[in-house]
């Protein structure tokens, strides 16, 4: 992993809802092809960081850089700067979301799902972009119902279609916010071998969950939330065999 060549990077990032401080400083790279389990307890800041890395929140101080672009600045005083929205956009390209209750459209098929947003953001043709989601499709197993509506499809089908759609837009990032926590153990397993595929093509991922066994296994490295705060960052086997932090190992004997 060229850790010159970081495909997330934030400093000092802070962010508010009113009163209530989520995150507190945030730090963290993210090197390309690196895959980073970000772990802890509910309400430590772990999917709110994720909503700003892709603009779908806004820090009030600190830096943000998403495959070496400047998403937000800080200036002279620590205030975060946006450049202009069609620069976000932009920037934004590069990173693609996969939500926790998966979010693919009703009224789309799977395959319009997907070519949705390649069509209408990058402006690609439709003859082009199909023959991409189909082999999408294909690669996560559901290529068989590329006509199907969402409404027809399992927990899982639905995640691994949210993951292809997240695909066709060929990030360079993906994000992924509690991918298998709506779904039973069945289902979660069809998505996690699909993340397992990813992480050995060195796709860059940053992934919000409570999977130990996954965060174990597939993460090069485990970030350990608490109260809006970095409190530990650590390759994934030496956290996993004895995390430093008290609230780190607290959180593992819980899930134990």
């Amino acid at each position: 992993m060229d850790t010159l060549d970081p495909m997330v990077r934030t400093t000092e990032v802070h962010k508010h809802f009113g009163a209530l401080h989520v995150l507190r400083g945030v730090s963290l790279t993210v090197a390309r092809g690196e895959v980073v389990a970000v772990l802890g307890p509910s309400g430590s800041g772990k999917s709110t960081l994720l909503r700003c890395l892709n603009h779908l929140e806004t820090i009030e101080r600190g830096h943000i850089e998403i495959a070496g672009k400047t998403l937000a600045r800080a200036d002279a005083t620590g205030v975060a700067r946006y450049p202009s929205e069609s620069e976000v956009r932009r920037i934004c390209q590069h990173t693609g979301m996969v939500f926790q209750h998966f979010n693919l459209f009703p009224h789309l098929t799977v395959l319009q799902n997907l070519i949705e947003a390649p069509m209408t953001v990058r402006r690609r043709p439709r003859a082009e972009v199909v023959p991409l989601a189909e082999a999408l499709l294909a690669q996560v197993g559901l290529a068989d119902k590329r006509d199907a509506w969402p409404g027809r499809l399992s927990g899982g089908q639905k995640q691994r279609v949210a993951i292809a759609r997240a695909l066709a837009m060929q990030p360079d990032i993906l994000l992924f916010d509690e991918p298998t926590s709506a779904l039973d153990p069945e289902l979660t397993a069809e998505v996690l071998r699909t993340m397992r595929q990813l992480a050995e093509q060195r796709m860059t991922m940053l992934v919000v969950t409570h999977e130990m066994a996954f965060a174990r296994e597939v993460a090069h490295r485990v970030v350990f939330m608490d109260q809006g705060r970095i409190v530990e960052d650590r390759p994934a086997t030496e956290f996993f065999a004895a995390p430093r932090h008290e609230r780190a190992r607290a959180f593992l004997a819980s899930l134990a």
